[in-house]
């Protein structure tokens, strides 16, 4: 759920965001709502847009690896 919370905290809408990303919205609704995981090129362009700390990635890593 870490990456809606960080979309909403930019007041961006799913379909704006995967502008910004070059994602697919179906793709970004799919990781909002741990449907999938996304690749690390994925993640990479989410991280960068929504400017997603350090510490949260980690955590988000640890706990998607379980």
């Amino acid at each position: 759920m870490m990456f809606k919370e960080y979309r909403e905290k930019l007041n961006l809408t799913i379909e704006e965001l995967a502008k910004l990303t070059n994602l697919n919205s179906e793709t970004i609704k799919n990781i909002e709502n741990n449907k999938c995981t996304p690749q690390l090129k994925t993640l990479k362009k989410l991280i960068k847009v929504l400017k997603i700390s350090n510490q949260d990635i980690l955590n988000y890593l640890k706990i998607s690896s379980k």
